[in-house]
């Protein structure tokens, strides 16, 4: 199985015997740079065109070898996690992956003063462009090794590498090889090295337990349906629930998808991968609160007990839903997650899925559309994602858009079939929270990611993507962690 945690990261102790620095540099200061190199450094810099702006990355050579000897790295200021992606990209271009096993790369902070959150998000750039999906290669490519600096905070800097590069496994990995059940395994492993309980329900267990929607829509695979539960964390701290949409793969069902549109839906359980990876980073960084995750993994398969249009489902809330789009599955299986989640009265729910296409038509391939009813959260959410460059933006729930979600045959169908899906389908959620104990719906959040990046960005390959998991991390430690408990707590997990 491709998914794993803790996998080899490009960080070592010690310098080799041939080690690159390299010379970070802000625009500001660079011609104070710039004076007191020799001429040869220079000559080199002045004719690439070098300034030194941010994200920009020149290899300095050996005036006699020709061979790269320093690599001269323009930052954003503050330091964007991204600005060191570049380097890295040159490093592999310029020294050759072959000859990367015998080299070492280390940070020169004399001409930039960056502070330690700033040098720390050097690092972490630079684990997040190492990543290569490799595990299907003959000869995986070798990473280009950082040597990490003592004053750093090594655990948080591998949290959120492995957190970013982890999701992408996930979601790269062909559904032959990640199913629910391969999902359900990979959690058990996840609750295993931080000491969470995880249980599931599976297959008719489903029908028993009250979850008919997350039954119906995967009960025409071999590979059975089931809820994934993850729980960790002190009682008596705040309750945060996260909800992923585990799709594994998705043909549409009997509304069948076209092949283009049918190609990458192994990625269709991204929802899923966001919200394990977000628990991972909670629980490194031991963020006080107690965690709920509520994974809803099915595949939406075609088979004679495929589900139908037309057909009409009683959820666990109770309300009848008429199915009029069997490629509208994940507001299905997410209705019936998201009841099961209030149940518990928790302070917050937050769910993520790779849900509708009007998503991407609305806001494109990098921004999530982001619904919550709770405008606080909105307008802080929305400032924290801009600001560790993983942006949201906030969508209505529009309270008007609820008569496209009426059925004449049912309370609701699960398809309105015309534009504004994506806020139908927020609505079509929200209708499914219900109130605790405390007689109050909670406050919640639904992220309608792409968890797919297109074209490609240093740091940033094409394939898998991060969408919304580092800006929701952050709201919530800002949120939730005390200064004393904001640096990693290196006794949390195992190793």
């Amino acid at each position: 199985m491709a998914q794993k945690f803790n996998s080899a990261l490009p960080f070592i102790s010690k310098e080799r015997s041939n080690n690159i620095e390299i010379i970070v540099l802000r625009e500001d200061g660079f011609e104070t740079f710039l004076k007191a190199q020799p001429a040869s450094i220079i000559g080199q810099i002045e004719q690439a065109g070098f300034k030194a702006k941010p994200k920009s990355a020149l290899a300095l050579t050996d005036t006699q070898t020709g061979k790269t000897n320093a690599i001269v790295l323009g930052v954003s200021n503050p330091v964007s996690r991204f600005d060191n992606c570049s380097a890295y990209d040159l490093a592999i271009k310029n020294i050759g992956a072959d000859t990367l096993k015998n080299i070492s790369f280390s940070i020169n902070n004399d001409h930039a003063g960056l502070n330690n959150n700033e040098i720390e998000n050097l690092y972490i750039g630079w684990g997040w462009a190492s990543y290569k999906f490799d595990t299907y290669k003959e000869k995986p490519q070798e990473a280009a090794a950082l040597v990490l600096a003592k004053s750093v905070d090594k655990a948080r800097i591998e949290a959120n590498v492995n957190a970013v590069n982890t999701l992408r496994n996930l979601v790269n990995t062909p559904a032959n090889d990640c199913g629910p059940d391969e999902l359900e395994q990979f959690t058990r492993q996840l609750g295993k090295n931080f000491d969470a309980t995880v249980t599931t329900i599976t297959d008719k267990a489903l029908l028993s337990e009250n979850f008919p929607m997350i039954y119906t829509v995967g009960q025409a695979s071999p590979r059975r349906p089931r809820l994934i539960e993850l729980n960790w964390g002190k009682e008596s701290d705040p309750k945060v629930t996260l909800v992923g949409k585990g799709v594994c793969f998705d043909t549409g069902g009997l509304d069948i998808k076209p092949s283009a549109f049918m190609r990458f839906m192994k990625k269709d359980m991204g929802g899923a991968a966001h919200a394990l990876n977000l628990a991972y980073l909670i629980m490194s960084l031991n963020l006080p609160i107690q965690l709920r995750v509520l994974i809803a993994a099915v595949e939406n398969s075609i088979a004679g007990d495929a589900f139908r249009p037309g057909d009409i489902m009683k959820s666990r809330k109770g309300l009848f839903v008429e199915n009029t789009n069997t490629d509208a599955e994940g507001r299905l299986i997410l209705a019936d997650t998201l009841t099961y989640a209030c149940e518990a009265d928790p302070e917050l729910i937050i769910d993520f899925a790779t849900l509708t296409g009007s998503a991407r038509a609305a806001l494109g391939p990098d921004i999530p559309a982001m619904f919550t009813n709770n405008s606080q959260i909105a307008a802080d959410l929305q400032k924290i994602s801009f600001e560790v460059e993983d942006p949201l933006w906030n969508m209505p729930l529009w309270p008007d858009y609820h008569k496209h979600n009426k059925s004449s045959a049912a309370d609701l169908q699960n398809s309105a079939g015309i534009p504004g899906d994506l806020m139908f389908s927020a609505l079509f959620l929200e209708t499914f929270l219900i109130e605790g104990a405390d007689k109050k719906i909670p406050d919640w959040v639904h992220l309608d990611c792409y968890a797919w990046e297109q074209t490609g960005r240093p740091g940033r390959p094409v394939g898998a993507a991060d969408t919304g998991m580092r800006a929701v991390f952050a709201y919530l430690e800002r949120k939730y962690a005390s200064s004393s408990t904001k640096k990693t707590n290196k006794a949390a997990g195992k190793k």
